[in-house]
């Protein structure tokens, strides 16, 4: 694939730059994986939360992040209960629906209802459908060599793809082109905390969730040239809370949620597309680049309601990110009918409550779109902090 599938930001103002994102995150039709495909390369799609997109990217094929879309699931819904989240039925819409079309799937048993979407998806492509089984005790001193042996496993999945080998090389190529992903991403929550009045919550937003429509190395062009722009912008700060958002793990909240917290508080740390970010510092690339990305899941990773680890406890972390970030309170949300996501708001509230720090608790939908009850309680919610 030669040259850029996403370059409408490009010698454009600020303003208009991030207008790029937002209208390319909102569309639908991912027109960015079809400049891909129609250049003549290769897609493969990975459902939430983490994968090391370093594999696939080394053998010259497009990371696409499968993370639902604001679809109505009119051919999806036969293919599961009615009791399940939404974003397995959009995920699988989009595909049906021809919106997105991949090469390769890459899904996780990180619930009871995900675990089986790797079987409903190859049921009705004749593309690979792969799991990939993220260590369950990841504090064992096995679990780095049974990582990188799952990463081996489906690199080579991979490599029948892509029609060759990836070489050592390749991987540690891919990993710097990553590092530097990761390190613009943390320079972007840092100015989320720092100074949250110079980018909006829906544009700290866009800007993470487009690197898993592009290939990272536009990413990393895009991030290297609004980054300074957004520090030099002529923004004054507001009277406003300093909010963490906690439950966006997997389902995504509407773009219009995220607006209007924009307009009510700001939002100094959150989880949207935590997968994305999920490693917290480089990754080593050394003579094993494989178990390399392993011990970086293992050891230099944030956390979820998916990942169980005795060294880091949810609570624990939650807390932690609300006093690097300065935050004032915490919005604890989880997407409806989402078991880890709800289970997990009891533990997050009883800490926080421990600690006497003000909480709000909601659900969401990526479908949903009347917010108009939900910006009043918020708003409620905040006014009772700044006058208590």
């Amino acid at each position: 694939m030669k040259g850029r599938i996403f370059g409408s930001w490009e010698g454009k103002p600020l303003d208009a730059a991030l207008a790029a994102c937002r209208d390319l995150v909102e569309d639908t039709d991912f027109p960015t994986v079809k400049r891909w495909r129609q250049g003549g390369g290769k897609v493969a799609g990975h459902f939430q939360v983490y994968f090391p997109e370093e594999l696939v990217h080394a053998a010259g094929l497009l990371p696409f992040k499968v993370r639902g879309a604001p679809l109505e699931p009119a051919d999806a819904d036969s293919h599961f209960g009615s009791y399940l989240c939404s974003i397995l039925k959009t995920s699988l819409q989009a595909a049906l629906s021809r919106n997105v079309e991949l090469d390769l799937f890459v899904s996780h048993p990180i619930c009871d209802a995900a675990r089986n979407l790797a079987a409903i998806w190859g049921r009705n492509f004749d593309y690979p459908c792969q799991i990939l089984y993220l260590p369950q005790n990841p504090t064992s001193r096995h679990s780095a060599e049974y990582l990188r042996g799952e990463y081996e496993r489906l690199l080579r999945a991979v490599e029948a793809l892509a029609g060759r080998k990836v070489a050592q090389d390749d991987l540690r190529r891919s990993i710097a082109v990553f590092n530097e992903n990761r390190a613009l991403l943390r320079e972007l929550y840092d100015l989320k905390r720092e100074a949250p009045w110079q980018v909006s919550a829906e544009d700290a937003y866009c800007l993470v969730s487009a690197g898993g429509l592009i290939p990272r190395e536009e990413h990393n062009d895009l991030l290297r040239a609004v980054l300074p722009r957004l520090r030099e912008r002529a923004s004054k700060p507001q009277d406003r809370t300093r909010v963490v958002f906690e439950g966006a793990y997997c389902e995504q909240p509407p773009l219009d949620l995220v607006r209007m917290l924009g307009r009510t508080c700001y939002v100094v740390d959150d989880d949207f597309l935590i997968g994305l970010r999920y490693l917290t510092e480089d990754v080593d690339a050394g003579p094993e680049p494989l178990l390399d990305l392993a011990q970086a899941y293992l050891d230099r990773s944030t956390y979820s309601p998916v990942q169980h680890d005795d060294r880091k406890p949810k609570e624990r972390m939650l807390l932690e990110r609300v006093k690097q970030a300065g935050a004032d309170a915490v919005i604890v949300a989880a997407a409806k009918m989402c078991e880890p996501g709800l289970e997990e708001q009891v533990a997050y509230t009883a800490a926080l409550d421990e600690k006497r720090i003000p909480f709000f608790v909601t659900e969401f939908e990526e479908n949903m779109t009347s917010f108009e009850q939900l910006e009043t309680q918020v708003e409620t919610f905040l006014e009772n902090l700044m006058f208590a």
